[in-house]
């Protein structure tokens, strides 16, 4: 395990991806019970064009330092998508945009993160047997970006970094990455989400517990 891009986590895979990808992909999630709502998963940067992607899973540039997805793609559960969008709205008049690093994540995805991290890492990803908010589609990893330049904007830590730098309350970095991070998760909290205290980035919907672990390839989601 080290840093990398200024801080990013990386973790040497300890069997290799690709064979994880074809073996967890036939694998089952944890049965759950109760009464859950059926899954509306939708594209938010199809609902609004300022909404864009940077899907780190669908390039080497994650903390497993291979391609994990089969397309750069994010998709939410329709109410969180809409509040997404809303949330969009009003960064606009600021200048600033809304940048998806994950969202939807199948289930055999965590399976495969844990199954490939060594296993004193392992508290640093989701345990597959009761796997994540991001497989229930109503979690999503995401920054700002300017709207001119189409830049991201400064954040106290880059993204999936294992330092406190990623906590949401750190006190570093400068006043205006500080700023950012304030308004993201101040606009984000307005519209239903909640913010992962360890991770800056990552925000769980309003009643995420009402919708079933997913495990929907990307390609199958229609």
């Amino acid at each position: 395990m080290g840093p990398a891009d200024g801080g990013q986590l990386r973790l040497r895979p300890v069997r290799p991806v690709a064979e994880l990808l074809r073996v967890d992909r036939a694998l089952r999630p944890p049965a759950e019970s109760g009464a859950f709502v059926a899954p509306d998963l939708v594209q938010p940067s199809r609902l609004d064009t300022t909404i864009r992607l940077d899907i780190r899973y669908a390039t080497t540039n994650n903390f497993l330092g291979t391609v994990v997805y089969s397309s750069a793609r994010a998709f939410l559960q329709r109410p969180a998508a809409l509040a997404l969008v809303r949330a969009a709205r009003v960064l606009r008049p600021l200048g600033l945009g809304i940048l998806i690093h994950d969202a939807y994540r199948p289930w055999y995805v965590t399976k495969v993160f844990w199954d490939a991290t060594p296993a004193e890492s392992r508290w640093l990803v989701a345990d597959p047997a009761r796997g994540s908010k991001h497989n229930r589609g109503a979690a999503v990893d995401l920054t700002l970006y300017d709207l001119a330049t189409g830049m991201p904007v400064e954040m106290p830590s880059t993204y999936d970094e294992a330092t406190p730098r990623a906590l949401s309350d750190y006190p570093g970095g400068t006043s205006r990455q500080r700023w950012h991070r304030a308004l993201l998760r101040r606009v984000l909290e307005a519209e239903g989400f909640t913010v992962n205290p360890s991770e800056w980035w990552h925000f769980d919907f309003r009643g995420w517990e009402r919708y079933q672990i997913l495990n929907v390839p990307f390609e199958d989601i229609r």
